[in-house]
């Protein structure tokens, strides 16, 4: 279990040595001061298009380490944890869905779920049908991915991502593919799973939010 995650003057490898002309305003580094995302209020981080959002969610997953500064799970910093306790995070505390949403284009919109949930073992066939049913892709389900939409392939990712427990939800740019109806149907959906488990939604976006009630806005 999470209940706290901070950031502690954190700056992308990337951006080393280019803090004279820092990419986010105005700011000796990247994030200059403590940030702590805290169970279960959600965030939106809010930021133009390359100034490192999809590389902070990859960071507070441990998917990558070209970082500078600190990020503390519960107040220990996350760079000495081993491979089998980012494991454990990742199938009991730390749920991701990238913005390139990663799904198998030869499999069926089912399988590519049901890839995630054998190893979870978090859902059954009939709650998934019933999630594809409230993202109106349950006709969908015996599709291969690969022919889908943008769209719905992101509605897709979001449920496959939804396929386990979790006490922080990172969602990179959820919706930037997605209409109005759609945003809030997804927005509603997430919020509702956030509940259940007490968790926190940490969610990224360039320009079209998730449709969240209540957040925390964070700008980089």
């Amino acid at each position: 279990m999470i209940d706290k995650i901070t950031l502690r003057r954190l700056l992308p490898q990337v951006f080393r040595g280019s803090e004279a002309e820092p990419p986010v305003c105005g700011s000796e580094v990247w994030v200059r001061d403590d940030v702590t995302f805290a169970r279960p209020t959600s965030y939106i981080i809010e930021a133009e298009s390359g100034t490192g959002k999809s590389s902070l969610c990859s960071f507070i997953y441990g998917a990558r380490t070209d970082y500078d500064g600190e990020i503390l799970f519960d107040g220990t910093p996350v760079r000495g944890y081993s491979i089998e306790r980012w494991c454990e995070l990742r199938r009991e505390a730390l749920a991701y869905l990238p913005q390139e949403m990663r799904l198998f284009a030869e499999l069926s919109v089912m399988d590519n779920i049901m890839v995630k949930n054998r190893l979870t073992s978090y859902r059954t066939e009939c709650e998934i049908l019933d999630l594809l049913d409230r993202l109106e892709l349950r006709h969908k389900a015996d599709v291969p991915a690969g022919r889908l939409s943008v769209g719905q392939q992101q509605r897709v990712a979001i449920i496959r991502a939804l396929c386990q427990p979790f006490d922080f939800l990172l969602v990179d740019e959820p919706v930037s593919h997605l209409d109005a109806r759609n945003n809030s149907a997804v927005a509603a959906l997430i919020t509702e799973e956030a509940a259940r488990r007490n968790a926190s939604i940490i969610a990224t976006s360039v320009g079209n939010k998730l449709s969240l009630n209540e957040y925390n806005l964070l700008k980089l």
